[in-house]
């Protein structure tokens, strides 16, 4: 079973390719809506490729998902928890950035066994 859409996929591509086009300086002159589109999107295919409810990803204040097959939690703090900042998930979702690069430099917290995504990322080729 896939996960209930709710951003069109020609949107979703469109945002991620504004992001893709922006440099670093731009990028922080993206409209909020347009990054939160992006972030929200991409945390959509993620959900999709990597379907479960084992790990939760947060993206504050644009989102979450659940992922990766595994035991599912249904009350309180997940065991496995991933938290990041939009800029470093849409690194991570287009292959800007590694999954050992960014736990390295602190940009993302991972907590819990199956709290890793190498596997999973990047989301998106060549658009």
């Amino acid at each position: 079973m896939g996960v209930r859409r709710r951003i069109p996929a020609e949107q979703g591509r469109v945002a991620i390719a504004s992001w893709r086009r922006a440099d670093a300086t731009g990028r922080a002159a993206l409209p909020r809506p347009a990054i939160a589109l992006a972030v929200r999107y991409a945390l959509e295919e993620l959900s999709e490729n990597a379907e479960g409810n084992s790990v939760e990803v947060r993206v504050p204040p644009f989102g979450v998902a659940q992922c990766v097959t595994g035991p599912r939690h249904t009350r309180g703090t997940p065991p496995n928890v991933i938290e990041l900042d939009a800029a470093t998930w849409l690194g991570l979702a287009t292959g800007e950035i590694g999954w050992a690069e960014a736990l390295a430099s602190g940009s993302v917290s991972a907590s819990g066994l199956r709290a890793d995504l190498s596997e999973h990322l990047p989301l998106f080729g060549t658009l």
